[in-house]
């Protein structure tokens, strides 16, 4: 296993175990890497976790999707001060995970305003984390910001029962948050049985992102992909759903079903910890 696998590892483990505890699983802040995607648009990427920061640029300030761990928050400021003098107005959570809600109260002291579902808040009061969303939305909510429109899209349950993505429509750029990932050591589905998510569901959340208009995907984790790269993995979503129906119905064992989605679906022991116990109660 390479480190970014176990470093996705541990950060998995923190994140849904005890969000407020990622620095005892590593060694300090990821580092980071600004990519350009538009003039006024930008990436915040690390390898696997934590999750991946979109950030859109105006001359009313910032707009965020994500914000990583808390341990994370001066080096993506700093990111940012590369490109802008503008302050983070706004902050959106894909959904409630430490990984990708984490700098939440550290960017609300700088007077930003974090939205999130009404599910992902719910659950981030359920298990103390600070920064809580001060919006929630439970239908389509659109934000306008610099003479830029930003759409946040209600798809879960899937990852957990509280996903969103986030469409800059005159950029044709979705963040799809954790609904999708997609690069090496990232792209195994991930079921938060424990927050709300579904495998039997997931490629419903899925199919309804690809309602929308897009050309470029910035998923929750990996690099940086395309409307097809996400119809791809929505057959895998199918894929693998269809897959634990038939092996549990089958009454296969819970050995038999780990070595399953190790092979065929890149799981990896933390998959397994976290998760594989849940898959098989979900499609009894």
């Amino acid at each position: 296993m390479n480190n970014n696998l176990l470093n996705f590892g541990a950060g998995a483990l923190a994140l849904l175990l005890s969000p407020l505890a990622v620095a005892q699983f590593g060694s300090g802040p990821a580092e980071l890497e600004l990519i350009e995607l538009r003039d006024d648009m930008y990436v915040i990427s690390n390898p696997a976790v934590p999750g991946l920061v979109t950030a859109l640029i105006t001359d009313e300030g910032v707009l965020l999707v994500d914000n990583k761990f808390e341990i994370d928050h001066d080096n993506i400021m700093a990111q940012l001060r590369s490109v802008t003098d503008q302050p983070v107005q706004y902050v959106i959570n894909t959904h409630y995970h430490g990984d990708h809600s984490g700098g939440n109260a550290k960017l609300q002291a700088m007077d930003a305003i974090v939205f999130a579902s009404d599910e992902a808040r719910a659950r981030m009061e359920a298990t103390d984390q600070p920064g809580l969303p001060n919006v929630t939305v439970s239908d389509t909510a659109t934000i306008h910001i610099g003479g830029k429109t930003v759409e946040i899209h209600p798809v879960g349950p899937a990852h957990t029962n509280g996903d969103v993505v986030v469409l800059f429509p005159d950029h044709g750029v979705l963040a799809s948050g954790d609904i999708f990932a997609n690069g090496e050591g990232t792209s195994a589905q991930l079921v938060d049985h424990a927050g709300g998510g579904s495998a039997k569901e997931w490629p419903k959340a899925v199919e309804a992102a690809l309602e929308l208009e897009f050309e470029t995907v910035v998923p929750g984790h990996g690099v940086i992909s395309t409307r097809e790269d996400l119809e791809a993995y929505l057959e895998r979503s199918k894929r693998f759903s269809a897959l634990m129906s038939e092996l549990v119905s089958q009454g296969k064992s819970r050995a038999e079903i780990e070595a399953v989605v190790r092979e065929d679906f890149d799981w990896e022991d933390f998959h397994v910890q976290m998760a594989l116990d849940g898959l098989i109660e979900e499609f009894r």
